[in-house]
């Protein structure tokens, strides 16, 4: 407890530490970090905080975070459009624009299928991905959901209902092991895992006979 040297200080250090991954050491280094800093990067990091909150918004077409109604990714005529990659949520989005890889665009789910923790398809955004498939035209979709029972048992959910509709329907290759999530993996592998991706049938031709 800092209670006896400042209160101040020990609430700071208290906000701080509910961030995740963050321990008190840690708070109480960042809190006293601020408290050497010129007072107008403390502003600017106030200002830059308090707008990601008030400001940030979901991009109606995929479901990724972005500064206006659409994201700068389904804005962008140069990306193939006709071409979507199925992610869990934004660290995805961001691990695979970093291999720049990939020039089609993006559908955020939110999450993945997880019966235990009570989230059903309805929580998630299937619906809307099974909308633009549609009406865009849709020629493949790549399935960059988590190796993992969740993982798979969305990529079949999603497989299910789009297997009539679309040419095409891929996975990662093998470069991605099992139960990895894809901001861990260095950029050169997720990227050769993108180009040489495979069809869903071929992965799981046997469960799906």
């Amino acid at each position: 407890m800092l209670t006896n040297y400042s209160k101040i200080l020990e609430n700071a250090v208290n906000e701080i530490a509910k961030l995740p991954g963050i321990g008190r050491r840690t708070a109480l280094r960042l809190a006293l970090h601020v408290v050497n800093t010129e007072a107008v990067e403390v502003d600017m990091l106030a200002h830059a905080l308090t707008e990601l909150k008030l400001s940030l918004k979901i991009c109606k077409q995929c479901f990724a975070i972005s500064d206006g109604e659409v994201c700068e990714i389904c804005a962008n005529p140069k990306r193939n459009l006709h071409l979507i990659c199925v992610v869990q949520d934004i660290r995805d989005v961001i691990a695979i624009e970093n291999t720049h890889q990939f020039q089609g665009v993006y559908h955020v789910l939110g999450g993945v299928i997880s019966p235990v923790d009570g989230i059903g398809p309805g929580q998630l955004k299937l619906q809307e991905l099974f909308q633009r498939i549609e009406t865009n035209g849709i020629e493949e979709i790549i399935l960059a959901l988590p190796s993992t029972a969740e993982g798979d048992t969305t990529n079949f959910y999603i497989y299910k209902h789009c297997v009539e509709k679309i040419p095409k329907i891929s996975l990662l290759a093998r470069g991605v092991g099992i139960g990895e999530e894809l901001e861990y993996i260095n950029e050169v592998t997720l990227g050769r895992s993108l180009l040489t991706r495979i069809s869903f049938e071929s992965q799981y031709g046997n469960v799906l006979s």
